[in-house]
């Protein structure tokens, strides 16, 4: 029998300041073995497979590294599994590279990649230097070649996850965990990068997925359930059973396709038809490079819209417009809640009236607050955290609670898993009642359950002078009360749809 990767016996793993997180484990992944790592939000993913590198303590059992043990019998020099092991999350944190060194609004400003990191000085470090003459042809692979000489700090959500994957191609280890590499990508990226990853198995690269039940591609062929911080499962792909989400979790959004929208009944009839949003022949430009064209786009009170289209359609950029965070808003014809933008306001006065999410404001999210203080400051547009009223409190309680965020609220942000931040930056777009709301892929990183939770208090709770702007690559993530979509591809509108609302269902 090979030896393992990793070995734990009846291993209790704890984070910083938790007494445990993984519980009682019993695990030996082997080469040969293609291993998915699955469960609900918060179930211990991330930090198994952090745990797989030799981080955190153990407070009960044993871990070993069969495989480094092997490895040094061979010549290699090896003192911890980090060393040829990695780990690719949703996020860069490194010496190289960190969110929390830059401001949200810095990615639209194309900083002078002779005074940042390019995407291509990212992808050398660290590389042998007998392997960097593959990068051309890797980047190209991995779609990202045009990019090679642009800012690493303006790649979008899917660029920087199709950096890193390429960038753990590039060094060669031994062992690749994947935290999810499918999040945040449409639907024929996902494909072409399950089929990439496929390749590098069949090449013989060992790799690990942390993904959700419904995302396991086929190469896999063992699983590892986790609920809780227990391992509920592990065995073959074949005798595996996910568990049966109540709603579709596999049908990506594409133009025309029938989506479950305009479903669920609203009494618009005292609403006013008057536009909140206008765009009017808007364009962005960087350079010679058009990433927004004649974009005119009106949006009225009360409205439920699904902005849709592909990876770099440009669908950020315009979110980015209208909440005020780009500096070519104030170059183009913009009008917000009846005023024109560069007319006089304040950012401030832009942003009180919007609830805000995206997976970049996620990215970039680094303040060190607890769940509660975090969610708070949604109230004030501001990432510090401030003093709350007592109405203000129990908003933001009522929204835990809802969202089974409530053991929780005294927790610090860094110590919670990606999608119980991605919760509670949820719950902060929430708490002021906002009259537009924007939603840029809120339920990436949520379980069926957590989204469905979500998208069903979208459809029942907002009020009806409520505007939604929601973005997803997902049908089933789309709230029922959507009635219109603006579908976006290569900077230009493709097509805007009225959908004809059916019967309600019950």
């Amino acid at each position: 029998m090979s030896e393992a990767w990793v070995r734990f016996e009846n291993a209790t793993v704890a984070r910083q300041g938790q007494d445990s997180v993984l519980r009682d484990l019993c695990w030996s992944p082997r080469p040969g073995e293609t291993w998915a790592i699955t469960g609900p939000v918060g179930c211990g993913k991330t930090t198994l497979g952090e745990a797989i590198l030799g981080h955190h303590r153990l407070s009960a059992g044993t871990r070993d590294w069969p495989m480094l043990t092997r490895l040094r019998a061979a010549g290699r020099v090896v003192d911890f599994a980090s060393e040829v092991y990695r780990f690719v999350t949703f996020k860069e944190e490194s010496r190289l590279f960190s969110y929390g060194k830059h401001y949200y609004q810095e990615r639209f400003n194309f900083t002078d990649p002779l005074d940042d990191l390019t995407l291509e000085t990212f992808l050398q470090t660290g590389v042998p230097a007998d392997r960097r003459s593959t990068i051309p042809a890797v980047a190209e692979r991995f779609g990202i070649a045009s990019l090679l000489r642009q800012s690493f700090l303006t790649l979008s959500n899917g660029q920087v996850r199709r950096a890193r994957l390429a960038r753990a191609e590039l060094t060669a280890a031994e062992l690749v965990i994947l935290d999810d590499p499918f999040m945040g990508i449409d639907a024929a990226g996902r494909a072409e990068i399950a089929e990439l990853i496929g390749a590098r198995i069949a090449a013989g690269q060992a790799i690990l997925l942390l993904t959700q039940p419904h995302a396991i591609p086929d190469w896999v062929t063992h699983v590892l359930t986790l609920d809780a911080g227990n391992a509920t499962w592990q065995g073959p792909r074949a005798a595996y059973h996910p568990p049966v989400p109540s709603v579709s979790l596999v049908s990506p959004v594409s133009p025309r396709e029938e989506v479950p929208c305009g479903t669920a009944e609203r009494d618009n009839s005292h609403v006013p038809n008057v536009p909140i949003l206008q765009l009017d022949n808007v364009h962005v430009r960087y350079g010679d490079r058009l990433i927004l064209k004649d974009i005119s786009w009106t949006v009225r009170i009360g409205e439920r819209w699904a902005l849709l289209g592909p990876n770099g359609a440009g669908k950020s950029t315009l979110l980015s417009l209208i909440f005020g965070d780009h500096p070519q808003a104030y170059s183009n014809d913009i009008a917000l809640f009846g005023r024109k933008r560069g007319s006089g306001e304040s950012i401030w006065d832009v942003k009180k009236r919007i609830g805000y999410l995206s997976p970049e404001f996620h990215l970039y999210y680094s303040e060190p607050l607890t769940a509660f203080q975090a969610a708070g400051t949604g109230f004030f547009d501001v990432l510090a955290a401030r003093p709350l009223q007592a109405a203000q409190r129990e908003r933001v309680h009522h929204l835990f609670a809802e969202f089974g965020l409530t053991p929780l609220a005294d927790r610090p942000m860094n110590r919670l898993s990606a999608g119980q931040q991605r919760l509670v930056l949820f719950v902060r777009a929430l708490v002021k009642q906002p009259p537009l709301l924007i939603l840029d892929e809120p339920f990436q990183g949520l379980d069926a359950e957590a989204i469905q939770r979500a998208r069903i208090w979208l459809e029942t709770q907002l009020t009806a002078e409520q505007t939604l702007i929601f973005v997803s690559h997902h049908a089933h993530e789309l709230p029922r009360t959507i009635t219109r979509t603006l579908w976006l591809e290569a900077g230009r509108i493709r097509e805007s749809e009225l959908l004809a609302a059916s019967t309600p269902t019950t």
